[in-house]
């Protein structure tokens, strides 16, 4: 029975590619073999602070990183962020929230076992503003943490951390421009609820702006240990 509405629901609608968007036959992976070529991984040499790629082996963190002080702990990402920057926009904007299990399942290759050394309490997506949500739909960083959290066995919180207020886009400032763009953005919703180390989850990492702010309320809250993992991250330095 469960295959056979299975198979229905493909054909009513069915899934696409993440890569080219076209649609995947019934019973074909998450992707296409072509285009699981055009994409590509962060890699092993990366800055241990917040994963960015790093050409020179020999550094430990990035230029960003040397002269930035986070309230995370470590970051990481899955893929670099020009190969799959379309992917990103159609799951975004587009509703092409089934590439969500394609993300997951690379994340689980990619960072499974980091995931598991980590030992998180909680898996907690990057809050979107309630009216742009509405707007949208759905927000990107929860439907990404809820196919993280099923693949890698992590539970999921959505509603310990909400943002109070509508931001500028990030893209239309400076480093320091989107710092001061995200004071008092974001607040604790659920004071019952104690973790010791979580893992945050957001679609794109650029100057950690975002991640820093959700980190900081959650250091105020006591949280021991603070990570993030995102679904690509920006150019290789």
């Amino acid at each position: 029975m469960n295959k056979a509405a299975d198979f229905v629901i493909s054909l009513l609608y069915p899934r696409r590619c993440p890569v080219c968007d076209d649609v995947l036959r019934h019973g074909e992976k998450l992707i296409h073999e072509r285009c699981e070529k055009k994409i590509r991984p962060v890699g092993r040499t990366t800055c241990m602070k917040c994963g960015k790629p790093i050409k020179d082996k020999t550094r430990e963190f990035c230029d960003d990183c040397v002269k930035t002080t986070h309230y995370f702990d470590r970051g990481y990402s899955i893929f670099r962020y020009r190969s799959v920057s379309g992917s990103i926009y159609r799951f975004k904007y587009a509703g092409r929230r089934e590439y969500a299990d394609f993300y997951a399942e690379k994340a689980k290759k990619y960072l499974g076992s980091t995931i598991k050394a980590i030992n998180p309490d909680a898996i907690i997506p990057i809050p979107m503003y309630a009216a742009k949500m509405r707007k949208r739909g759905y927000n990107q960083a929860a439907v990404l943490a809820k196919a993280i959290g099923k693949a890698c066995d992590v539970p999921v919180y959505e509603n310990v951390i909400i943002r109070t207020r509508n931001t500028v886009p990030m893209k239309l400032l400076d480093q320091q421009g989107r710092r001061s763009n995200l004071k008092k953005a974001f607040n604790i919703r659920r004071n019952d609820v104690k973790f010791k180390c979580i893992i945050l989850i957001d679609d794109i990492y650029t100057t950690g702006s975002t991640i820093d702010a959700v980190a900081k309320e959650f250091r105020r809250m006591g949280v021991e240990r603070i990570c993030f993992v995102t679904l690509a991250i920006g150019q290789v330095v």
